[in-house]
C-alpha cells in the first residue's frame, strides 16, 4: 500500500498548484471558506496512482467540506470533476 509522504516536494507542489488554482477558497457550493483549507483527490490516492499529482485531479475544500464526504469519497468524483469544469 503506497502512502503519502507529507514532506514530499512534489506532494507539496500538487497541492499548492490546486489550493492556487481554486483561489484559496474551498470549492464546495455556498461554502467559500478562506480557512482551514484540505487539498481533496478527486479520484483517490490509492487507487489511481498515475493521477496523485494531477492538478486536475485536486479541489480545495475546508476541513468541515473535506469532512462531509469522508467515507464516500468516490460517489462525489463526478460532482467534483464538473465543478471544475
Amino acid at each position: 500500500m503506497a502512502r503519502r509522504n507529507w514532506n514530499d516536494p512534489a506532494y507539496a507542489k500538487w497541492r499548492k498548484q490546486v489550493r492556487t488554482r481554486d483561489k484559496h477558497r474551498c470549492q464546495w457550493p455556498g461554502c467559500k471558506s478562506k480557512r482551514r483549507l484540505e487539498v481533496h483527490h478527486i479520484r483517490t490516492w490509492q487507487e489511481h496512482p498515475a493521477l496523485r499529482y494531477s492538478i486536475n485531479n485536486g479541489i480545495t475544500l475546508c476541513k468541515l467540506c473535506h469532512q462531509r464526504i469522508k467515507g464516500s469519497e468516490e460517489n462525489y468524483a463526478a460532482f467534483f470533476l464538473k465543478l471544475l469544469e
